[in-house]
């Protein structure tokens, strides 16, 4: 019984980590958005 638990936490853990980086890679890109769209506001011919 407490063997399959172990298997389940680790299962879990792992989800969590490609979760964290799905996470960090489309807060990635919407920061690089914003700061192409404040840079095409802001220009000034």
């Amino acid at each position: 019984m407490k063997n399959s638990a172990t298997v389940r936490d680790s299962k879990r853990k792992v989800s969590c980590r490609k979760l964290g980086g799905y996470l960090r890679e489309q807060k990635g890109k919407l920061y690089i958005i914003r700061r192409c769209v404040v840079m095409l506001l802001c220009w000034h011919d």
